[in-house]
């Protein structure tokens, strides 16, 4: 997987950057299935994904509760199933999918390739308890201390 990692140090300019050649990243053979790439540049309000998927590999029936979702088909082709129908998936298909929407991905007969992109959401932070707030403490589990051995 290619990940581009540039912070944008205080004071620095916001610059504008090209990130990565799709064409080139999906212009081999169907394999590797997977994430071929990600946005991974610090402080981003956005996640992207280029993502592949070998002939007939299916992304199982899910919904995204809290983010809209674009999804643009970079190469192969495919169907999005959705509770309304399925949708046919060509290379320069652009789809919207509203937070809350079901859907399922399955390759065609070429692979598919595509890319996601929604904003970021928080992540995961391992943290002290005593770093916690009082609230978020009490939603950590408590690890039982492990028993002393003899």
């Amino acid at each position: 997987m290619t990940e581009t990692q540039t912070a944008v140090q205080p004071g620095e300019a916001a610059v504008a950057r090209m990130l990565c050649d799709v064409r080139v990243l999906t212009g081999t053979s169907p394999e590797p299935a997977g994430v071929l790439w990600k946005l991974a540049e610090s402080g981003r309000q956005l996640d992207a994904n280029l993502i592949r998927l070998a002939t007939g590999e299916r992304i199982g029936t899910h919904a995204e509760p809290d983010l809209d979702v674009l999804v643009l088909v970079v190469t192969g082709d495919g169907v999005m199933d959705t509770p309304e129908g399925a949708l046919p998936l060509a290379e320069g298909a652009l789809l919207w999918l509203p937070h809350g929407s079901t859907r399922g991905i399955t390759a065609g007969s070429h692979g598919l390739a595509y890319v996601t992109v929604h904003r970021r959401r928080s992540g995961m932070q391992i943290r002290r308890r005593s770093e916690l707030t009082p609230v978020a403490a009490a939603r950590q589990p408590v690890t039982p201390a492990r028993p002393a051995r003899e």
